[in-house]
C-alpha cells in the first residue's frame, strides 16, 4: 500500500511512536532484519492510524489502533490483518500481510505490517488528472474489482464465522446505533427519524457475501498508467453481509451533490467528463455477479449515510475526549447534522 506521505523529518515521524521496541519487534517479526530508516504517518483518516515504514532496506505499512479509550468493536486492526490473510492467496487485490502485534506494549496499541503497493490513488472522483478516455475504463474497473469481492466464498476464505448470521442490515442498524448512542453529544431529530424508520423497514437479503464497509474510489491504488486495482484499502468496517451494502454505497455518490474535492459526482455532466453513469455501473455490477436488477436505492442511501452519521459522531466524541487522529477531524464532526438530513430526505422517499 501507498499513499503521499508529505514531508516529515526523523525526529517528527517518531513523534508518535517508540521506535526502540518497534525495532525489536520488528527484528523478530519482518522478513528481514535491520533498522527503522524512516517511519512516517501518511495524512489524513479518522480510524486507523497509517504509517510508511523502512525497514531493513524494504518498504512496509504499519497500521495501528489509535491511542486511548475507544468504543467496543471499533478499530478492529485484528479483523482486518485476518481478512487481508484470507484474501491475498486467493488472488484479490489486497496488500500482502507480514505480521499482527496484539502486545500493547510495544507501540502502545495492537498493529500489523504489510506490504507497500506502488500506485495511483484518485482523491478526486472526477478524475481531473486524467484524460477523457481513461475515466470510464477506471470507473469500471472500480466496479469489477467489487464484483470479484462479492464473488468469493466466505468458507473457501476460511472466514464463515466473519460475520454473525442473520439479515446484515437489521444487524447494521442497531450496530450504528448503539454507536451513535455510545458516543452522542447532541440531540438531532433527524437522527431520531431515522433511528425509528430503518429497523421497521429493512429490506429482505439474498445473499451473503464478504463486503469491505467503506467502498469508494479514493480507497482503492491503481496501477499507473493502466485501469488496474491493485489494492484495495482500509477494511476496518468489513464483515459478511448483503452485497448491497457496499455497492449502494458506492453508487451513492452518483446521487449526493459534489460539495468538493471527493468522490461524490452528483449534478455533474458525467457524459462530458467520461464518467459511466449510475445505470451503466449497476448494469456492470448486475451483469458481473449475476443479477437481474438492484432494488430502489433510496433505503438504502439512507442507511449508509446513517451509517456514516455513527462513524462521524464517534470522531466528533473523539474531539471533545481528546483522541481524535488527524487534522481535518474537526471538519469531519461538522458533517454529522447535514448528513443525517440528507439521510432522512432519502430515507422519506423510500416512504418514511
Amino acid at each position: 500500500m501507498t499513499r503521499d506521505t508529505g514531508s516529515q523529518d526523523k525526529e517528527g515521524a517518531f513523534a508518535d511512536l517508540d521506535h526502540a521496541p518497534l525495532t525489536h519487534w520488528l527484528v523478530n517479526n519482518a522478513p528481514h532484519g535491520g533498522e527503522i530508516q524512516s517511519l512516517a504517518k501518511f495524512p489524513g483518516g479518522q480510524s486507523n492510524p497509517t504509517y510508511r515504514l523502512r525497514f531493513g532496506g524494504e518498504d512496509y505499512v504499519l497500521r495501528r489502533k489509535p491511542f486511548g479509550k475507544i468504543l467496543p468493536s471499533a478499530h478492529a486492526v485484528e479483523r482486518e490483518f485476518r481478512l487481508i490473510s484470507a484474501l491475498h492467496p486467493l488472488g484479490l487485490p489486497v496488500a500482502k500481510p507480514y505480521a499482527l502485534c496484539e502486545d500493547e506494549a510495544v507501540i502502545g496499541a495492537p498493529f500489523y505490517i504489510m506490504g507497500m503497493v506502488e500506485g495511483r490513488t484518485f482523491w478526486d472522483g472526477t478524475l481531473p488528472d486524467c484524460a477523457k478516455e481513461e475515466r470510464r475504463p477506471i470507473y469500471l474497473a472500480l466496479v469489477d474489482a467489487l464484483a470479484q469481492l462479492h464473488a468469493v466464498d466466505p468458507a473457501e476464505a476460511g472466514l464463515s464465522d466473519y460475520g454473525a448470521p442473520g439479515n446484515y442490515f437489521e444487524r447494521q442498524v442497531g450496530r450504528w446505533t448503539k454507536q451513535y448512542r455510545a458516543s452522542q453529544t447532541d440531540d438531532l431529530p433527524e437522527v431520531e427519524q431515522l433511528i425509528e424508520f430503518l429497523p421497521a423497514t429493512v429490506p429482505e437479503q439474498e445473499r451473503t457475501s464478504i463486503i469491505h464497509g467503506d467502498y469508494r474510489i479514493d480507497n482503492l491504488i491503481y496501477a499507473q498508467g493502466a485501469p488496474e486495482v491493485r489494492a484495495i484499502l482500509d477494511w476496518e468496517l468489513s464483515t459478511l453481509g448483503d452485497p448491497l451494502a457496499d455497492f449502494t454505497y458506492l453508487a451513492m455518490n452518483w446521487a449526493l451533490p459534489r460539495t468538493g474535492r471527493n468522490a461524490q459526482l452528483g449534478g455533474l455532466d458525467l457524459e462530458e467528463l467520461g464518467i459511466p453513469s449510475v445505470e451503466e455501473i449497476t448494469q456492470r455490477y448486475c451483469k458481473a455477479t449475476g443479477r437481474s436488477s438492484v432494488p430502489d436505492m433510496n433505503w438504502y442511501f439512507a442507511y449508509n449515510l446513517f451509517r456514516l452519521v455513527g462513524i462521524l459522531q464517534g470522531i466528533k466524541k473523539r474531539i471533545i475526549d481528546g483522541n481524535a487522529s488527524s487534522e481535518n477531524a474537526q471538519a469531519k464532526a461538522a458533517m454529522v447534522e447535514p448528513l443525517a438530513r440528507q439521510a432522512l430526505a432519502f430515507a422519506k422517499k423510500a416512504g418514511a
